[in-house]
Formats: structure tokens, sequence, C-alpha cells
């Protein structure tokens, strides 16, 4: 049984995250959690970088980018585990920007049945809304979904 002091190897670190051992060495590199080397260079984790990874697989869940954990991250402590109130700082900054997502997939809700951002399932209403299709200066894609919607930015390094 493990005590609050131990630290954990990669193995352990993936059984108990739920990430592969590459996602670890990747949010390592990027500065998203931290590790320690033994005397054989083998990365030792402590514990509270299981709430931190928990914190990333939550907010890639929801939508946030790897910037935008990395950010958040970038104010909690170093040394120690965060506090609930240190969550709590991290998720009020986020339901601004969490809101505006929401509001953004119910415009998207609501308006399937007439059109999906152009991308096009009613020539018919098209012809109407986008004639001789110049949505197409705005670029490639569904361009006219809030762009929220639009970005690829939910899973850009699918590294688990």
């Amino acid at each position: 049984m493990l005590t609050g002091t131990d630290l954990l190897t990669v193995g352990q670190m993936t059984a108990r995250s739920g990430f592969a051992a590459s996602a670890l060495r990747y949010y390592e590199a990027e500065g998203l959690i931290s590790a320690s080397r033994t005397t054989g260079g083998q990365r030792r984790y402590e514990r509270h970088i299981l709430r931190r990874l928990a914190f990333i697989r939550a907010a890639q869940n929801i939508g946030l980018s790897l910037e935008e954990i990395k950010d958040a991250l970038g104010k909690l402590p170093e040394g120690r585990t965060p506090t609930p109130a240190d969550w709590a700082k991290i998720s009020r900054a986020w339901r601004g920007r969490l809101e505006e997502e929401i509001e953004a997939l119910v415009r998207l809700r609501d308006g399937l049945e007439q059109c999906i951002g152009c991308g096009c399932l009613s020539m018919k209403r098209c012809r109407i809304s986008n004639p001789d299709d110049v949505a197409s200066r705005y670029g490639s894609g569904a361009v006219t979904l809030p762009e929220l919607l639009r970005e690829d930015r939910r899973h850009p390094h699918s590294h688990d």
C-alpha cells in the first residue's frame, strides 16, 4: 500500500491515471507535470501528480486546449498538493469560456435542421443564404459555425 510520501513509477502512474507512458513523457516535456529521476534515470512521480493528470483529463474532456490547461496548471503551487481553493480559483477563471462554448453548442443544436455552418445540408437553403458560395471566401469547412466549434483544439495531441 502506498503512503502519501511514496514516489510512483511510470507503470504505477499509467495504471492509476489511465494515461499512456508516452502521454506522461509528453506532458512532462510540455511542463504540465514533473518527475524526479532515480540514480538509474528512471522517472518517479509524487502522488499529487495524479491530481494534475485527473485535471488534465477533465479539462480535455470539456474541450480545453493544452495551452489553456498549461496556463491553468502554471498558476498552481509547485511542490505541494493543490488545495480545493486552488482548484476553485482555476474553475472560476474558466466559467466565462465554458459559458461561451455552451451558447455556441446551443446555437448549433437549434440550427441543425436548417444548416450546419455551410457544410452543406440544404442546397435549397444555401442558394438563399449562401448564393454563389460566398462563404468560401472565409475559408474551408463549416465556416459559419461559431468559432469555438470550428477550431481543431479539442485533441491536437492525442497521446493517450
